[in-house]
This record gives structure tokens, sequence and C-alpha cells, in this order.
């Protein structure tokens, strides 16, 4: 067992991988970051809801040992930094943690802590799933007709972070070195920026997600890529996808060139290209269900989609290594500093994270009475501002006040 310097960990066990299954004890060590801004506001709400979702489903007989990591501005406030290494030492460890937002400076600064966190424990897959709930305002006409999940490759593309500052030495020396040895055109003023994509890192998301897929007797999977125009990067991601189907999955599913469009009784797995599904999206809802991505292209997807259904403040996701079982489950949205410490913004990210976080925990009971309870509080109208400023008859309702709602709703 590590020793920590801030961390306390509980008394409780870990969660173990055996045999490529999360095997999760009575009394599990999970971690939280509660996150900056407005973090701690909805993370108050969410925990008690958690706590009592396991009462509600298991008596005495289960409970969370829960265990603060920090990062963030509590980070540096306790551990005199924003990125811990004790923080990463304890994730490995224990496997398992849930995290609110965390600030991310704009064009200076430091590095995105989410990125890092993702780098650094290598959770390739990101995953959000995109569902409407009844009485959830929406500015489409037919949201109940979204329900998709997103498998966003979360290392790769240009959230690699392999940048250099126009003007600088090192960019001059990459313009050169380009014009040089390929011929390449840059303008002297340009940042200059690589977009890796690899086979490893495109086989092993699309892996996950057709798994995921079959595993929840899901339809299709589709890959969304710019493939018609970045060819060897995106277009590469679309072949390698197809490669894989075939060499790993040919008896549970099939790709479209394979079968004319009709599967049978097997998965079936497409692709299109990434302007034409954030239009389908909107006009043809329903034939998407899994999409299999690179990172940027499933930044703008799950975000667009989540506004579909209610916006980015209810969308949950999760940050995954299906092969260690590492998994950070988190809110989406950003920090929203101007509402902290107001008790007012909307803690349904966090609780729906932590439904996904419950599924992977194999707590299917609890994700089941979250969603349930969730559901009802929505159809009754009881919500904070952002819903409530939508909803006619709607009572508004604190984020704290709107957590003991969910929990008298289980």
């Amino acid at each position: 067992m590590t020793t920590y310097t801030h961390i306390r960990p509980p008394e409780g066990e870990k969660i173990a991988v055996r045999d490529g299954a999360i095997v999760t004890p009575d009394n599990p060590i999970i971690g939280f970051i509660e996150g900056d801004g407005t973090g701690p506001d909805i993370w108050r709400a969410s925990q008690p809801v958690f706590d009592a979702a396991v009462k509600h489903c298991y008596g005495d007989a289960r409970r969370i040992a829960w265990m603060e990591v920090y990062a963030g501005e509590k980070a540096n406030q306790v551990c005199g930094s924003y990125f811990p290494e004790e923080t990463l030492d304890a994730v490995r460890e224990y496997g398992v943690a849930i995290k609110g937002p965390l600030t991310t400076p704009v064009g200076g600064g430091f590095r995105s802590l989410n990125v890092s966190l993702r780098r650094e424990l290598d959770l390739y897959a990101c995953v959000r799933p995109v569902r409407h709930f009844p009485g959830v305002p929406s500015p489409v006409r037919a949201p109940e007709k979204i329900n998709m999940i997103i498998f966003r490759e979360n290392t790769e593309d240009v959230y690699a972070g392999f940048e250099l500052k126009a003007g600088t030495p090192d960019a001059i020396k990459l313009r050169e070195f380009c014009e040089r040895e390929f011929g390449w055109k840059i303008r002297p003023d340009s940042g200059l920026g690589l977009k890796p994509i690899s086979e490893t890192g495109s086989k092993r998301l699309i892996r996950a997600a057709i798994r995921y897929a079959l595993r929840h007797g899901r339809k299709s999977v589709t890959f969304v890529h710019k493939g018609n125009i970045q060819k060897y990067t995106e277009g590469a991601f679309r072949r390698w996808g197809y490669e894989l189907v075939r060499e790993e999955f040919a008896d549970a599913a099939v790709s479209w060139d394979d079968c004319d469009g009709e599967p049978g009784d097997k998965l079936l797995v497409k692709d299109t290209i990434a302007d034409i599904f954030l239009q389908q999206i909107l006009t043809r809802p329903l034939e998407f269900d899994v999409v299999a991505t690179m990172n940027l292209n499933g930044d703008y997807a799950s975000d667009a989609l989540a506004a579909q259904v209610g916006g980015i403040g209810i969308a949950p996701g999760a940050n995954i290594n299906y092969d260690t079982g590492i998994a950070i489950f988190e809110a989406t949205h950003g920090t929203a500093p101007k509402y902290a410490n107001k008790d007012k913004v909307n803690p349904s990210s966090v609780l729906l994270s932590g439904v996904m976080m419950f599924e992977y925990l194999g707590w299917t009971e609890v994700a089941e009475a979250v969603t349930g309870a969730l559901t009802r509080t929505y159809a009754s109208k009881v919500v904070t501002y952002d819903f409530a400023r939508l909803m006619d008859g709607a009572t508004k309702v604190k984020c704290s006040e709107f957590g003991r709602a969910v929990i008298d709703n289980l």
C-alpha cells in the first residue's frame, strides 16, 4: 500500500480487476475530486444521493468508502501543486474515482488538468451517453429520439499537446524542416501542431466501442471522421476500424460494405463524415446508436448532442482504460466560477456520471435507482434555475435542494 502525504485512505477494500472484469467488494474505496468553481456545490449535493441510493438498494450490506483526492485549486492549497503526483498514485492504486469540473486556463497558463489526468493514466476511452429525460426542456422537437453512446479517443489527435507557439525558435525550426523535407509551404507567422492518430490508439478505442455495443445489445457502431480530407489520420481511423471488425469480430459484427446494409443478426458497423453527422443527429438521430470517433470530433459531437437533450449541465462522462480497469467519472461541464458557493447550479452531470460509475462497478440496482429518481424529479418540475427558466409551472430549487428531492424520489 502506498503511503500518502495528504490523502487519507478510509477503511474499505480496493476494487480489483480479474480476467478483464471489475470485481467490486461490498465496501469499495472510491476516490473523489470535488473540483473547482461550482464543483464543491455539486459534489455536496450528489454524494448524499449516492449514499442514500446504495442504502436504498442494499441496506447496510454495502457502502462506499469515500476517499478525497486532490486536483485543481484545492490541490494547490492543500498540496502546493495543481496536479499532485500522489493523486495519480491513488487513482492507480484504487482504480475508480469521480470528479467535478477543473479549471483550465485559455491561451496560456498550465495545461488542462482533465487532459493531463487522461494522458497520465492512459484513460483512452471517453464515454459519453446521451439520452433525453421526459420533462427536461430541449431546443429540438423530438429529443426522445436521441439515445447514443459516444466513444471518443482520449489520448491522441490535436489534444496530444504537440504544439509550438508562432515565432519561437522551435516553431521556425519545424516550419523550415517541413519545407525542406516535404515541400510544405507554411506561413512564417504560424503556430504549429501535430495530429497523431495511431493504429494502436484507434483500434483499442474502436474495440471498446464494439464490445460495449455487443454487450448491451445495441444495433450499430458508427465511425465519425473527416477522412475525405485528412486521409492519413482520420481516414486511417476509419480503415483500421473496418480491419478490426474483420480481424476480431467477424462472428458478431459486419461492416456496411460487406453486407450491403443488411447485417442480419450481426452488429452493423458503418461510418459517416463528421460534418454530415452533425447535420444528421438533428435530422435523422434514430440512425445512430454507438459512435466511435477521435478526440476533437468527439468533443464537438458530444457537446452538440448534449445541447439537444437539455444541455451540457446534465451531460455525464467517463474516462476509462478497459485494459487496466482504471476509470474516472466526471461532470463534463465547466467550473462556472461566477456561481461558485452559491448553491445554485444543476448537479445532474455528476449524478448521471455516478450512474455510469455504478454500472461500471456492477451495482446496476443503484444505477437504476438514481436514474429513476432523477426521472421522477424532472417530471415533477422540481428543478434548478437553468431548467426552471425554460419550464412552465416549475419549482425552482437550490442545488442542495435538488439533491434532497432526488433522494425523496428514490
